[in-house]
Formats: C-alpha cells, sequence, structure tokens
C-alpha cells in the first residue's frame, strides 16, 4: 500500500508555492500552504506533517525562526525541515542546518532535485518513526516481560518460604497457628506505621514466618525442654538468630532480605540489651521490631512446653510496661490504641 505524505509549503510568495506543489503533484502528497511563519506554526500545532518546506525571507516571523520553534516542540522537533529558498551565501546556508533544517535547496531549483530530496526525507523520516514505535513496543515488552519474571520470583521466594515454615513447625514447639498469627499481628502494626508503607506491610507479612528458623539449628533437647533453661542451655538457644543469618544473608531478593533481617534482629531490644548484637533504638530495623513484637505478644497469649498461656490483659501490661526498654514505644503504642484487632487476631 502507497503511503499518503503530508506536506506543509511555506513561502510568503504565492507562485513560488504553487512551483513547488506542481512538481512534487508528481507523488501521492497531501498538499497544505502557509504565506507566512505566523500562519505555519498554527497549521503545524493543528495539523499532522510529514516534511515541511521552509521559505527563510518572509515578513513577521522568518524561516530560521519557524525552524528554531519547531525544534523547541516536543510535538514538531523530528518533523524534517528543509529551506527552500533564494539565500544562496554559505553563511544562511550554515544557520539552516544549525538550526535545525535537514537539507538547503537553493531557488531556482531543478524539479528532479527537489522531487529526490523531498522523497529521501519522506522516506527517512517514516523509518525513524516505525523504529520509534518499534522500540517503544520492544521496551514495554521488555518491561512487561520484567515484571512476570520478578512476580514469578518473588512467588518462589513465597513458595520457598512456606517450605521452610513446614520444617520450622516440624522441630519446633510452635504450631501453624502462632506463625500466621504473627505475621497477621506484623501486618497490622506495620499498617499502622506512619514510616512504613503498605508494601513494607506486606513485605513484613510474607518474611515473618521465618522469624524462628535458626531454631531449626539448636539441639532437640533444649527446644523441647519442659520448664526453664540451664544458662549453658540458654545460651545455646541465644545462638539461633545468627544461625539464621548465616544462611539467610546469601539471597540478594527482597523477602529473603526481609526474613534475614527480621530473624537476625528480632530479639534485640530497644534499650540495646537484646541479643545477638545488642542494637539499640532505630539501629534495630523497623522489620525486626514489629516482628519482635507480635512475637512476644503470641508467645505470652499461648501456651508453650514450658508455659502456660497468660491472659491478654496480662500480655498487654507486660508490653505496656516494657515501652521504650524492650519495645519501640511508638509501636507500643499503636499496639495499645489498636488493641481490639490485636485481640481478634489472637484468636485464630
Amino acid at each position: 500500500m502507497e503511503l499518503s505524505y503530508n506536506v506543509l509549503i511555506v513561502d510568503d510568495v504565492t507562485d513560488n508555492i504553487q512551483v513547488a506543489m506542481n512538481i512534487l503533484k508528481e507523488e501521492n502528497y497531501n498538499f497544505s500552504f502557509a504565506k507566512n511563519g505566523e500562519s505555519a506554526l498554527e497549521l503545524l500545532q493543528k495539523s499532522s506533517f510529514d516534511i515541511v518546506l521552509l521559505d527563510i525571507m518572509m515578513p513577521g516571523i522568518d524561516g530560521y525562526e519557524v525552524c528554531t520553534r519547531m525544534k523547541e516542540n516536543p510535538v514538531l522537533q523530528d518533523i524534517p525541515v528543509i529551506f527552500l529558498t533564494a539565500k544562496a551565501d554559505s553563511d544562511s546556508m550554515t544557520r539552516g542546518f544549525e538550526v535545525g533544517g535537514v537539507d538547503y535547496i537553493t531557488k531556482p531549483f531543478h524539479a528532479d532535485e527537489l522531487l529526490a530530496r523531498v522523497k529521501t526525507h519522506l522516506e527517512l523520516y517514516k523509518a525513524k518513526e516505525l523504529l520509534k514505535e518499534h522500540n517503544i513496543s520492544l521496551q514495554t515488552k521488555m518491561d512487561l516481560q520484567q515484571k512476570r519474571i520478578l512476580s514469578e520470583l518473588e512467588e518462589n521466594q513465597k513458595e520457598m518460604i512456606f517450605v521452610l515454615t513446614e520444617l520450622i513447625e516440624s522441630v519446633s514447639d510452635e504450631t501453624g497457628q502462632h506463625i500466621r498469627r504473627v505475621s497477621e499481628y506484623s501486618r497490622l502494626l506495620a499498617h499502622y506505621h506512619p514510616s512504613v508503607s503498605e508494601e513494607d506491610a506486606n513485605i513484613i507479612y510474607d518474611a515473618a514466618p521465618m522469624h524462628d528458623i535458626g531454631k531449626m539449628a539448636i539441639p532437640e533437647h533444649i527446644l523441647h525442654k519442659k520448664g526453664a533453661l540451664t544458662e549453658e542451655e540458654f545460651e545455646v538457644m541465644k545462638t539461633h538468630p545468627a544461625k539464621a543469618h548465616k544462611y539467610l544473608k546469601i539471597p540478594n531478593r527482597k523477602l529473603m532480605k526481609a526474613a534475614d533481617i527480621i530473624a537476625y534482629e528480632h530479639h534485640e531490644k530497644w534499650n540495646g540489651k537484646g541479643y545477638p548484637r545488642g542494637l539499640k533504638g532505630e539501629d534495630i530495623h523497623i522489620y525486626a521490631r514489629i516482628v519482635a513484637l507480635a512475637d512476644v505478644f503470641d508467645a505470652l497469649t499461648h501456651k508453650r512446653v514450658y508455659k502456660d498461656a497468660w491472659s491478654v490483659s496480662e500480655a498487654v501490661k507486660y508490653i505496656s510496661e516494657h515501652s521504650g526498654t524492650q519495645f519501640d514505644p511508638l509501636l507500643v503504642k499503636l499496639f495499645e490504641d489498636n488493641i481490639d484487632e490485636f485481640i481478634s487476631i489472637s484468636k485464630l
């Protein structure tokens, strides 16, 4: 199918416009014309053109200024401009190219020359437009493909966390419901925190089940002991965050990085007296501070092999009393302000 091109001819002399049109009508072109620079710019704003044949010496805005304004306009800047003028000196020609013209033809011109140059620049322009569209289409395809791959990677991470969570349940005294509740508490706290985005809240929810994965490396007689641990046994138990970090620090994907942070730091305390590194205050990552409070609340309100369940009021009192020492004060405030929602989750 033959392309139909839109050509704008700009000249203050009607006879010059007619000469150009008579020559170019041999091709399948649609013609428009303007007799001054102002009218040309108005037409360019209203209609779509594939090339502009532009005189230089015109009353008001000259051809150089018209071309300059076109190149400053993102919508018009790629349209090729051929100067069609009686100014044959080298300085005029140089300036024509400096302001953005693609070609410069002096009057009187030969018909074959005008036909050939116009045709060449139209074909170049259309080729560039097609290439631009292809690149945009290709970029869109690549962006969508990247999003799909990242989404698949994220789903794979979630599946890996699920499998590891099953392993945690199989070796510890914690149940799947405990892990689910900690995730729900954590997302709720993150949701109410003014500095945590919803994306981060969802990341915390997905990574929180890994908080005690390091317990898989703790001897079973310590992990399942009924009653209080000896000082030596407790020192062994305290190694589980570092054991988790040893393996979780390797992957560089966001969910696994979040799981590493949570597992490594959720036993740190606001006053710096936690373990394994004695981090203090906001040096403890917000992910870990959130999960730390959620984990303690759930541990207190549910039975374990080494203790009976506390009442909700006792657990809330404990957390409130340890605001600023064990827990982040802002998180404690958010917990207290929304306690009914936490109590609902505790019944899961």
